[in-house]
């Protein structure tokens, strides 16, 4: 059974809420071990605020990366079918040649760092035209300025957006933007036993 997708408890907790959505996207609820739920916590909420307050920054780029690679030993020794992948700079963005693309085609979950009105988390559950199904974990009960970008109401096992493409390859710090090259960053999951092949992909969307 697959359980709806949720929002952050805080202003500042979007990272792990973001990666547990991504387990809870893939696998069925009896499959999540507790194991992964704690640890997702454990490793991220690492940054310091100005005041020196732990947690108050959010998660940072190292922690991501450590987690998938600590979620790729758990597939490798069994303990989940999950495979991950860390991407970060130049190869983060959204197009028909990208490892986003390509992971969302073949029935992956991205975790996506962005930026809003600061720089936030949010999970890419699918991908189809020039559009881009999201979910994010910051609740937001009003309709966007950007007439474009869709709230969606009645997919809570998979996305609460719709956004086009254009949105997100922009280096300047606008709505949903990945932002400078520097600064990018996206975590790639599979759930092995569902992961679709190339030959698969291709008959799947034609």
């Amino acid at each position: 059974m697959k359980n709806p997708l949720h929002y952050q408890f805080s202003e500042y907790d979007c990272g792990p809420t973001t990666m547990q959505n991504a387990i809870s996207f893939l696998f069925e609820r009896e499959e999540i071990l507790p194991e992964i739920l704690r640890n997702i916590m454990l490793y991220c909420l690492d940054c310091y605020s100005s005041d020196g307050n732990p947690g108050e920054s959010g998660t940072s780029c190292a922690a991501m990366m450590f987690l998938s690679n600590w979620l790729n030993s758990m597939g490798n020794i069994d303990k989940l079918a999950v495979s991950s992948k860390y991407l970060s700079g130049k190869s983060v963005y959204i197009g028909n040649e990208s490892y986003v693309n390509d992971a969302l085609k073949r029935g992956g979950a991205v975790v996506l760092r962005l930026y809003t009105d600061e720089w936030h988390y949010v999970l890419l559950t699918g991908i189809d035209g020039k559009n881009v199904r999201m979910f994010d974990p910051y609740y937001c009960d009003q309709e966007y300025e950007q007439k474009d970008i869709i709230r969606v109401l009645d997919q809570p096992t998979c996305c609460n957006r719709i956004v086009p493409w254009k949105y997100f390859n922009k280096t300047a710090l606008n709505m949903y933007s990945l932002g400078p090259y520097d600064g990018r960053e996206a975590v790639i999951l599979f759930n092995e036993k569902t992961r679709l092949t190339e030959e698969e992909t291709i008959e799947y969307f034609i």
